[in-house]
């Protein structure tokens, strides 16, 4: 199985590193920011840098579509895996397009509204995991696998 772990860097490649008991074994690529805090945490792994700023700004949503397009079709990734923030949206309808099965993870601290990411990619995620019970109020067909710390 081959993965894509998306996400910005900060608190959501955080939370997508903690699930390395599952990825540590799986072919993988990563996809974020170059920022250094992800240059440190993945410093061995095969990194795609994408454009940023992502959260509300077009022109770096259009530039992350063409890299989603083209790493995507290249790599061909069987599941993709985020916890946000925008450049999620991209990588997660091209990959549906694609046949890549998709989760998102809402974030550990929105408690009782939903994030725009997760607003975005809701609809068409595979598995959508929250870890609140009080999620599931917002995103009511998500799966509470409780706290990822």
């Amino acid at each position: 199985m081959k993965v894509c772990l998306v996400g910005s860097s900060g608190g959501y490649l955080t939370h997508l590193y903690m699930l390395k008991d599952f990825w540590k074994d799986k072919d993988r690529f990563w996809v974020t920011f170059d920022k250094e805090d992800a240059r440190s945490i993945l410093k061995n792994e095969k990194v795609i840098s994408c454009y940023y700023p992502t959260n509300r700004n077009i022109k770096n949503l259009i530039k992350n579509t063409f890299l989603a397009i083209r790493i995507l079709l290249k790599e061909k990734p069987d599941l993709i895996i985020s916890s946000g923030a925008a450049v999620a949206v991209p990588f997660f309808y091209i990959g549906k397009i694609l046949g890549a099965k998709l989760i998102y993870i809402e974030v550990f601290d929105r408690i009782d509204k939903p994030t725009v990411t997760g607003k975005l990619v809701y609809p068409i995620a595979d598995k959508f995991i929250v870890q609140w019970e009080e999620q599931k109020k917002v995103y009511p067909k998500a799966i509470n696998l409780g706290s990822i710390f």
